[in-house]
């Protein structure tokens, strides 16, 4: 999850035949021989007084379509039957065969998505869950409402997942699971998290709430873990406004979530001598949420598929200008979801100019950009929850103890990360390629100029 992005632009969204080729795995010599259309690094920068490199609209989000979309969510409509029933049944069907597990629930959110998957794994009060630092605050705050603590393990900083020889520092024998998040739609290191949490018999969640479609050799992410969680919140590459899905194999499992989900009632293998039998809560969608959903499924992977190759261009164009870094992957990652394109930005390179003043200069260019997270690790949520009666029933002093838990989860390498990294959101990667050699020349523009941009800052 993330912080929102919202994207009031408008642009119609051509099918073209730029998806030639698409996938992260195309070969670098692709674009050895291309020139950027329209090239005008030493051109004045619109901070500067210059013309901006973008002019058109950014492609909408979300995206809908009313005469393909709408006959679906107006039937549903006009039933009457807008609560839980068949449609949303067949979202849950269509969303575990589209991730390839077995069984999916549809809920109010990926928060509570999280949420139910570590309870019915009955992480709880005196756990302790090990995730990143870098990313939403959600997955956070999912580990608190259990009752457990989050414990933060650093990242890598190329490819902005937890890092696996940090997870293995951080097990203690209150350490019950682990929650990779696929970050900005980028895979964890599943094959090693997998294992290491085998060598220790923890529970593996993974926040896949950005990372729809995403593989790990041809495996879709959500799928390694013992439950997967995926969050269609309407800045998200699957919008529905809000909504969250759990996807595993594990039939009693999803059984025990239903159940939570819908009051603790009876279901499945979810036995009692009455209809309600255990604790839960109501996080059930709607039938609507559903049909809006199904619509959004069958342009996914076509979008995907287009994110994928214009990500690929951009990030050979991007990587040889100095100053900037963008996102690695794992050698057996196979696809990207690209939620976001992340990239690193070293100011030594653009003459001092400030990673806030660089996204002022490229704002005015006409680019979408934002900064990324701020290390979750260290905000102040986390004192306050320590505060709060339940935890302090809970939990001893010295384990609440703000100073010595900061001492104890400091992830340096986040902090960098956090100071230097600038997103791309999805939406412009559903551009054109003119779009994608606006974004590169944009950038060049600045780098060439940085020296009398940062004049203009002083």
């Amino acid at each position: 999850m993330r912080k929102e992005f919202h994207v009031g632009r408008r642009r119609s969204f051509l099918k073209s035949g730029i998806l030639a080729g698409a996938g992260i795995l195309i070969s670098n010599s692709l674009f050895s021989n291309f020139s950027i259309a329209g090239t005008t690094g030493s051109s004045m920068p619109a901070i500067l007084g210059g013309v901006r490199s973008h002019k058109r609209p950014w492609p909408s989000w979300p995206r809908w379509d009313k005469n393909s979309d709408e006959l679906r969510v107006l039937k549903v409509l006009r039933s009457g039957v807008w609560s839980r029933d068949k449609v949303v049944e067949e979202f849950e069907t269509t969303w575990a065969r589209t991730i390839g597990a077995k069984r999916s629930l549809a809920v109010v959110n990926g928060t509570n998505a999280l949420i139910i998957a570590l309870k019915q794994h009955d992480i709880g009060g005196g756990d302790e869950v090990i995730m990143p630092p870098y990313t939403f605050i959600a997955t956070a705050q999912a580990v608190f409402s259990t009752g457990a603590i989050p414990v933060f393990a650093d990242i890598d900083r190329d490819t902005y997942q937890i890092d696996p020889k940090k997870i293995e520092e951080k097990i203690t024998p209150r350490t019950r699971a682990i929650v990779p998040v696929h970050i900005c739609g980028l895979p964890a290191d599943m094959v090693s998290i997998m294992e290491i949490a085998r060598r220790h018999n923890l529970i593996v969640v993974e926040d896949a709430c950005q990372a729809w479609m995403a593989e790990i050799a041809n495996k879709k992410v959500g799928t390694f873990g013992h439950a997967g969680c995926f969050s269609f919140q309407n800045s998200k590459n699957i919008p529905i406004g809000e909504g969250g899905a759990i996807v595993s194999d594990d039939e009693a499992f999803i059984d025990r979530c239903y159940s939570y989900h819908n009051f603790g009632c009876i279901y499945g293998t979810v036995k009692g001598t009455s209809g309600f039998v255990g604790p839960g809560t109501k996080l059930r969608i709607t039938e609507y949420q559903a049909a809006i959903g199904l619509a959004q499924l069958e342009r996914l992977e076509l979008q995907t598929d287009m994110r994928n190759h214009h990500a690929t261009y951009l990030k050979h164009h991007l990587d040889g200008i100095p100053g900037i870094r963008t996102y690695s992957v794992y050698p057996n990652v196979t696809r990207l979801a690209l939620h976001l394109f992340p990239f690193r930005y070293d100011p030594d390179q653009f003459h001092g100019l400030t990673r806030n003043e660089f996204i002022q200069a490229l704002t005015a260019e006409g680019i979408l950009c934002e900064e990324g997270y701020a290390p979750l690790n260290k905000m102040s949520f986390i004192e306050n929850t320590f505060k709060s009666k339940n935890f302090r029933l809970m939990y001893d002093a010295e384990t609440l103890n703000i100073e010595n838990y900061n001492r104890n989860n400091q992830c340096l390498i986040n902090d960098k990360v956090c100071e230097e990294t600038v997103w791309l959101p999805q939406n412009v990667l559903l551009g054109s390629r003119d779009d994608m050699n606006d974004i590169i020349n944009a950038i060049t523009k600045i780098y060439d100029h940085s020296a009398q941009i940062k004049k203009k800052f002083s």
